[in-house]
């Protein structure tokens, strides 16, 4: 079976969080549930437009919209784990981008990934419903320093 791949750009994340697994994120196999990890990474998008006073329905006017996901699963997580989420940024265009999220863990000393993840995100204006063109704002939020 062919599986799912992701490249990160570079070792420049443009934002790193952790984030501790609770217990609604366990499934019936005793570890960190397909769901959970949209969630996760959702979080840490939240977490990192918060950081810079906006939210994902206003960066100084511009709003995003999911377009699409993949997520790779490449490990377990269990309750109590602290997740480490580094998130990249690629294919930035005029009106969209991707977000890339390498989630891993730290176990007896060893980093361990738990699952690479790609959210395609477009600018978009809710009041018309449609797709607009990136602001300023946006663009220097995505763009990591040098």
């Amino acid at each position: 079976m062919g599986r799912v791949k992701l490249k990160f750009p570079d070792d420049n994340p443009v934002f790193t969080t952790t984030i501790s697994v609770r217990i609604g994120d366990i499934n019936y196999g005793n570890h960190v549930g397909n769901d959970a990890i949209l969630s996760i990474i959702q979080e840490s998008r939240v977490q990192m437009l918060h950081r810079y006073g906006y939210n994902e329905l206003d960066i100084a006017g511009c709003a995003l919209i999911m377009a699409d996901v993949m997520i790779s699963y490449r490990g377990e997580a269990f309750y109590g784990d602290s997740l480490i989420v580094k998130i990249y940024v690629d294919e930035l265009t005029p009106k969209s981008f991707d977000l890339l999220y390498h989630i891993s863990v730290v176990r007896n000393g060893m980093e361990t990934d738990i699952a690479h993840a790609k959210t395609g995100m477009a600018c978009f204006d809710y009041k018309t419903r449609k797709i607009i063109n990136m602001n300023d704002a946006l663009k220097t939020l995505l763009t990591p320093a040098q």
